[in-house]
């Protein structure tokens, strides 16, 4: 029992590992490499979680361990890598104060991952769902950018993620959308009925069908996508009980 305990916590640092990794490419402007460390970092961020339930060995060690590793993969990292595309959008030439410090707006990603995953810990209604859009959806939201500046060969696209104001919108929205008063539905399943899983379901196959016909644009358009199908479910739920 005593190994056991410790093996959803040295799960969760292995997030921390590859987000660390993804730091070091973040820095670099290697924006595939930081992507695919993140989304490991994501993956075993689940996991842990997983493996503490079946063996039974949840405890407050593992939920602040669990917040720090995010804190690098999915706070850390986004924010420097919108600091970069800023950056990079940037006029060289324009040598202006306010020029010179747009990039670090980027940041605010990462202050407002901060106080999400401090409020999530001492938050005792967040733990069958989510108040406020999670880390990693924001983390892989941001890491998508790049990825579809580089892939995608629609102007428009290309143009939008090349501006400036539009991510400045984007880090702003994101940063209140994590720390807003917005309840989200949760993708884990206590069982697997059709009947009272339909809406996990049908997100799920949208979902699927994104990523096989748009890649890298899809990711974008699950978070918002899941974003909108929760407040049309907590529509519904304040219609019925206004009934």
């Amino acid at each position: 029992m005593t190994l056991t305990k410790h093996i959803p916590n040295l799960i969760t640092l292995g997030n921390l590992f590859c987000g660390t990794i993804a730091t070091i490419y973040a820095v670099e402007g290697a924006f595939f490499q930081a992507g695919l460390f993140v989304v490991f970092g994501i993956f075993l961020d689940f996991f842990d979680g997983f493996i503490a339930r079946i063996l039974n060995v949840t405890g407050e060690l593992g939920k602040q361990l669990d917040s720090l590793a995010d804190m690098v993969t999915s706070g850390l990292v986004p924010g420097i890598i919108m600091f970069n595309l800023l950056t990079k959008n940037q006029n060289i030439l324009d040598l202006s104060l306010s020029s010179v410090l747009v990039p670090f707006f980027g940041l605010v990603l990462t202050l407002g991952a901060c106080y999400r995953l401090a409020k999530f810990n001492i938050d005792t209604r967040q733990l069958n769902s989510f108040i406020g859009l999670p880390t990693p959806a924001m983390s892989l939201f941001v890491i998508s950018l790049p990825l579809i500046q580089q892939s995608s060969e629609i102007e428009f696209i290309q143009n939008l993620i090349s501006n400036n104001y539009f991510l400045c919108g984007i880090a702003l929205l994101l940063t209140y959308l994590m720390n807003a008063e917005l309840p989200l539905f949760s993708l884990k399943f206590k069982e697997y009925s059709v009947k009272n899983n339909a809406v996990k379901y049908l997100f799920l196959l949208i979902s699927l069908l994104l990523i096989f016909c748009l890649e890298y644009l899809s990711i974008p358009l699950i978070v918002l996508l899941y974003v909108l199908l929760s407040m049309i479910i907590n529509y519904r739920k304040t219609r019925s009980l206004k009934i």
